[in-house]
């Protein structure tokens, strides 16, 4: 384990933004894999049927189209997000690193604007791939994206915090990318979850919502 630690170390230093973009596509894709099982579980448990297909079978192409979200989007992007943002608080906004403000600061900017732009991608990315047409595609993001993002909502930040406070920036998206392995098994199963009764309560909250601002009007 610390010789591949030490490997590691030597790829990054040598082609950090190489390492970075085959780390996040590989644990996105076993994130996918694990999101298929727990998927094809719940299925067999609360069918119960005898003539159910118990064996579970892996979608390899699913899981490498998730795989190519991580290796396209989340190892360049979040290379270039996570040093973007630490130059730019550090330099331009003059912040100490690891204060309170630096720490903060970064953490509402990576809830406001990273989290809420890669689940967009990441929901839209899967839809098309898989053959979906552009209303498909626009339904699917409508009824998974708030579901997701309210969900992650109250993890991310918690894990931002510690990453944020604790790891050295070069070690950042690595340290997210582990907890990725995470997220993309429940992005994951939320995309395969289609229309659960779970989703519909949130688009009928939100149906609510949009009658009241109508009845105001």
């Amino acid at each position: 384990m610390l010789k591949l630690w030490k490997w590691y170390q030597h790829c990054l230093s040598s082609h950090p933004v190489k390492t970075q973009i085959i780390s996040s596509g590989i644990l996105w894709g076993i994130g996918d894999v694990g999101a298929q099982y727990i998927t094809h579980s719940t299925a067999v448990n609360r069918l119960k049927k005898p003539d159910v297909e118990t064996e579970f079978k892996v979608n390899w192409k699913r899981a490498a189209i998730t795989g190519l979200f991580g290796f396209g989007f989340v190892g360049p992007v979040g290379h270039f997000w996570y040093e973007g943002l630490d130059k730019l608080i550090r330099l331009r906004l003059k912040m100490p690193p690891k204060s309170i403000r630096f720490v903060a600061t970064k953490v509402a900017a990576d809830g406001i604007i990273f989290g809420p732009i890669d689940l967009f991608v990441f929901f839209t990315y899967m839809g098309f791939s898989t053959g979906k047409s552009v209303d498909q595609v626009k339904e699917d993001v409508k009824r998974d994206f708030l579901p997701a993002l309210i969900l992650e909502g109250g993890v991310w930040p918690i894990v931002q915090i510690a990453n944020f406070r604790y790891v050295p920036v070069r070690y950042q998206l690595l340290y997210v990318n582990m907890f990725c392995l995470l997220d993309s098994a429940f992005l994951s199963w939320v995309e395969q979850q289609n229309d659960a009764p779970w989703k519909r309560w949130f688009t009928s909250f939100r149906s609510l919502k949009e009658e009241d601002d109508e009845e105001r009007l």
